[in-house]
């Protein structure tokens, strides 16, 4: 699955680079621009067969309609609301997370790319000290165990955007693609 994710992200992305030069060059807001590349990553789901998960900007809810957190370094739980999110809607209990994604402007401050950067680790660790876990049985407490996060950063000046990829908890590769 891991393999066929990274393949739909590439394909989807490489298609709202091509497709969004305009807004990304006009510098349209980070919400706007991640609304597209949901439109990108849903049409690729459907391409790949992969049915019943959503691309979701700005998604804020888990099971109940509960606000989604997580716990940070220090154990305290954290309200989130990343800016893209893949996922089932809570309808897969055995893999409801699949690609989690933070977009950032290189103009933005450090404090904020940092801030996205620890999301995406978070997001994608599947336990946190054996505290709680993804068991794939059960939906737990605090989100957790997408499968990929990915970190954007656009530079419309270099018309570049860098792209971090996390898994388990740690960035597992960047690479740079130009637009």
């Amino acid at each position: 699955m891991e393999g066929l994710l990274h393949i739909i992200f590439k394909e989807s992305t490489n298609t709202f680079l091509e497709e969004e030069v305009d807004n990304i060059l006009n510098d349209v807001a980070e919400r706007n621009l991640c609304g597209r590349l949901a439109i990108y990553i849903t049409e690729k789901l459907d391409e790949h067969g992969i049915k019943g998960y959503y691309a979701d900007p700005e998604y804020n809810r888990k099971q109940n309609g509960r606000v989604k957190t997580i716990l940070d370094d220090e154990m305290n739980v954290v309200t989130i609301q990343c800016d893209l999110i893949v996922h089932s809607r809570g309808n897969n209990i055995q893999q409801d997370n699949l690609i989690a994604i933070e977009m950032k402007k290189s103009n933005r401050p450090d404090e904020e790319k940092e801030s996205d950067r620890k999301r995406l680790r978070a997001l994608t660790k599947s336990s946190y000290d054996d505290v709680w876990s993804y068991d794939g049985i059960a939906l737990p407490e605090h989100v957790c165990g997408y499968i990929m996060g990915v970190y954007m950063e656009l530079d419309i000046i270099e018309r570049e955007c860098l792209f971090e990829y996390y898994r388990k908890g740690k960035k597992v590769k960047e690479r740079i693609k130009s637009f």
